[in-house]
């Protein structure tokens, strides 16, 4: 007999006897082959296969079940010893499959046309709810081919879905999963594909490989599997697919009790991983309030979630501010409750500082659009409160507008509590305008460009809608700013060129932020604070963004333009789930709110405006800055915020109070970090600030864009007062910055009541940004009939913010 020949002898179920086991081999030597192309009735039994690599195979197998944590019995590993030690092949064979066929639940049978069926098999159909369960399924190979085992279910398709293009209305405009059918869809497959074993198959006439099976829900669930090796395996009439009742176990609720510094209950941040590193709850099945595109998730004091049993790792915190804890627990087949006992590093609100995240949204960009257009305010609500962030202000946009404005009420979202505020507003983006920047709209009271009744209706620029904002008591500025900002960066020999963002090449270096402000030109073609350069000479623009965008694109251009006079202020953002979908307030602003008075949104708000604030990624923070006692934001002499008047040069006392945290020591993963161009994200973080392999990072004193001093911070966690001396020789600005970590808004400091002039290059560089921003964006304002007439209002506009810098220019000393 040609031992090179795969041959299979097929019995029922019953084989595991043995004398079934001898009558197989009975068929084996009397030459019995079933036809090739028919599909198998009883369970396969392979006698003829290369010993070698079967038992070199079914070793790998054993170690990846072990890996998977899905070992043998030790019953069962010495059977596979055993069997490897037989010296007949044939034999050999068949003690491995008395071992494993036991444990298989489906055998898959290729036939020599590559045709695919399926039986079957014996173990227990046995699942775990929120679990996975390892099965072995058996592959009788008689064509030899190499490729990999799809499985798939109709009961695996997913249970939610993103629509395409601008989805305004993704569930009127398209076909998407349908809430009716998410009960259907309650398993996930994965065909375990990584080492020690192979992603496809070996080509042997028998090997084995695991399946492992989710289950969203308890009880008895009927699942539909489908298996195939590649398009048009599938055999006739449907052999491939395999109906299969589970009984799914329920597995045991974990209650949280999670208490704050305080004692009182609170809101916190779980990951929790089981010994493989798998999530749970598994991610592709979740649905709101639990983000399918995160690792953790928020569970309240008393709420809980639904583990098997096994051992995981809980990872457990509260934003930035917090310390996390790990903790390894063991969960059986009863019910747990686990305590955490959170800890702050720092506490800026109980300062007065007040964190906030002006940027996020509940739709579009990672959420999905089915089975509900973007995800509830309630759902939002739990992850401000999981990320301790007092303010969040979610911003409807493009991406399910029509659905997603129903919740914009013009004030403070009911589900607020005290220390913990949620408003709904809007973000520009996915507008006629968007070309030209994208806009956060803050506090607004009407969320409807007036005569507007569909997105497409609002103007193309954003001058009238900042405007229109401002009018009715708004606080309005630019998103993710640096986009569009853009600097070209230094060749190796000198040379400049752009650096498109997205595909850096390696072993250049980032601009460095002594280059701040840079003289270089943008070309203004994207969607961050672009036409900024013209609004802000229309006194039409509070803040623009920082934190979510490469720091030096997006302090370049504020820099230039508070050296030219203008008080525009910064905010921070994460713009929630577009360019940072980790977690909400990953960018922050911190605004201090008055002794005595509440925390209210009008309040923090206004401390926006008023630049009564510090921009940072949590890790970094400047509490207090004052120059000559007069505090960032607070009213000077005159009642204008965060001016202090001098009546002649003079030197001025600079003091805050400064802490950052980092780790005693680099890792490797934060050495990554450090090794990143300025432009790769993450874009503002404190390791970047790192002084070599110290735990210090660097404090500066910023006069007109320039460090003219600077002191090492200890970034241990402690809070410490840091103070500065320095000359003020004319009317400058003045700020505290740890780069790119965190950064204070300006106190302007008037000399001899003379407007900030601080660099006739700085105002040289505006004028000229004016014209390229136009050539950039003004085929795309007023290009349609229904925007007639926008691009001669801003031609007019943009010719009003030349003369304005023009005179900037006369007015300001050669540098």
């Amino acid at each position: 007999m040609n031992a090179s020949l795969p041959i299979r002898v097929t019995v029922r179920r019953a084989f595991l006897g043995h004398g079934l086991l001898a009558a197989a081999a009975a068929f084996v030597l009397a030459g019995f082959i079933p036809p090739a192309s028919a599909a198998p009735k009883t369970w396969p039994i392979v006698s003829e296969v290369e010993k070698q690599p079967l038992v070199a195979a079914t070793r790998r197998l054993v170690e990846a079940l072990d890996y998977i944590g899905a070992p043998l019995s030790e019953k069962q590993r010495g059977a596979l010893e055993a069997a490897y030690r037989t010296e007949d092949p044939i034999r050999c064979a068949r003690a491995i499959q008395e071992v494993l066929d036991p444990l298989c639940l489906v055998a898959v049978s290729i036939n020599p046309e590559s045709r695919v069926s399926v039986l079957e098999g014996p173990v227990k159909k046995e699942l775990y709810e929120q679990g996975w369960r390892a099965f072995l399924v058996k592959v009788v190979n008689e064509a030899g081919i190499t490729p990999e085992l799809v499985v798939s279910s109709p009961n695996a398709a997913p249970v939610y879905q993103r629509g395409r293009g601008a989805r305004q209305r993704p569930r009127t405009e398209q076909k998407l999963v349908a809430p009716e059918q998410i009960p259907e869809r309650f398993l996930d497959l994965e065909v375990y594909k990584r080492q020690p074993l192979k992603p496809r198959l070996s080509g042997l006439a028998l090997e084995y490989r695991i399946l492992q099976i989710y289950c969203r829900d308890a009880g008895k669930r009927e699942a539909k599997l489908v298996f195939h090796v590649g398009q048009g395996t599938q055999d006739l009439g449907f052999r491939n697919e395999l109906p299969i009742l589970f009984d799914s176990r329920p597995s045991s609720p974990v209650t949280f009790r999670i208490r704050d510094v305080d004692g009182k209950p609170t809101v916190a941040s779980f990951i929790i991983r089981d010994r493989v590193g798998r999530v749970y709850p598994h991610p592709g099945r979740r649905l709101a309030p639990d983000f399918f595109f995160h690792q953790q998730i928020y569970r309240a004091d008393g709420e809980s979630v639904r583990l098997p049993p096994g051992r995981y790792t809980i990872r457990v915190t509260r934003g930035p501010e917090y310390v996390p804890i790990e903790r390894q627990v063991e969960i059986g087949d009863h019910p747990v409750e686990l305590a955490f006992q959170l800890q702050r590093w720092i506490h800026p609100a109980a300062r007065g500082w007040y964190s906030g995240d002006h940027h996020v949204h509940a739709a579009g960009c990672s959420h999905y659009d089915s089975p509900t257009e973007g995800v509830s305010p309630a759902d939002m609500m739990r992850h401000i409160l999981g990320e301790d962030l007092n303010v969040g202000c979610v911003l409807s946009w493009g991406p399910c507008w029509y659905y997603q404005k129903q919740f914009f009420e013009g004030k403070t979202s009911a589900l607020s509590r005290p220390g913990y505020l949620m408003r709904y507003d809007v973000e520009v983006s996915g507008f006629p305008s968007s070309h030209a920047g994208h806009l956060c709209l803050l506090n607004l009271k009407e969320d409807d460009y007036p005569g507007t009744t569909v997105i497409e209706e609002w103007p193309s620029w954003t001058l009238p809608i900042l405007q229109w904002g401002k009018q009715q008591g708004a606080v309005v500025g630019y998103s993710h700013s640096g986009w569009g900002l853009a600097l070209p960066d230094y060749m190796p020999d000198g040379r400049r060129r752009f650096v498109n963002y997205r595909n850096i090449p390696e072993g250049w270096n980032g601009r460095a932020a002594d280059r701040l402000p840079d003289y270089a030109m943008p070309r203004f073609d994207g969607i961050g604070a672009n036409e900024y350069i013209v609004t802000v000479t229309h006194d039409a623009v509070d803040f623009i963004s920082a934190v979510d965008t490469p720091a030096i694109w997006e302090l370049n251009i504020w820099y230039h333009t508070l050296n030219c006079g203008f008080r525009t202020r910064i905010s921070g953002e994460t713009d929630f789930p577009c360019i940072y979908g980790d977690r909400v307030g990953l960018g922050r602003v911190y605004v201090k709110i008055p002794p005595g008075e509440p925390l209210t949104y009008e309040n923090w708000i206004a401390g926006v405006r008023d630049g009564r604030s510090y921009c940072s990624e949590g890790f970094a923070h400047i509490l207090d800055f004052t120059v000559n006692e007069l505090e960032v934001g607070a009213p000077g002499a005159n009642g204008e915020p965060s001016e202090l008047r001098l009546d002649g040069p003079t030197d001025v006392t600079v003091r805050c109070d400064v802490a950052a945290l980092l780790a005693e020591h680099p890792t490797p993963q934060t050495e990554a970090i450090r090794r990143r161009r300025l432009d790769q994200k993450p874009y503002w973080h404190i390791e970047r600030c790192r002084i070599g392999d110290s735990r210090r990072v660097p404090l500066e004193l910023i006069v007109n864009g320039r460090p003219v001093a600077r002191k090492e911070v200890l970034a241990d966690g402690q809070t410490r007062p840091v103070r500065f001396t320095t000359r003020i020789e004319r009317s400058s600005w003045v700020a505290l910055r740890i780069l790119p970590a965190a950064h204070t808004n300006p106190i302007f400091v008037i000399v001899d009541g003379k407007p900030i002039r601080a660099s006739r290059r700085s105002a040289e560089w505006c004028r000229r940004a004016v014209d390229v921003c136009w050539e950039s964006k003004h085929r795309n304002i007023g290009k349609d009939e229904l925007h007639r007439g926008e691009r001669e209002q801003a031609a007019r506009a943009y010719e009003f913010a030349r003369k304005v810098y023009d005179r900037i220019i006369a007015e300001s000393p050669v540098d």
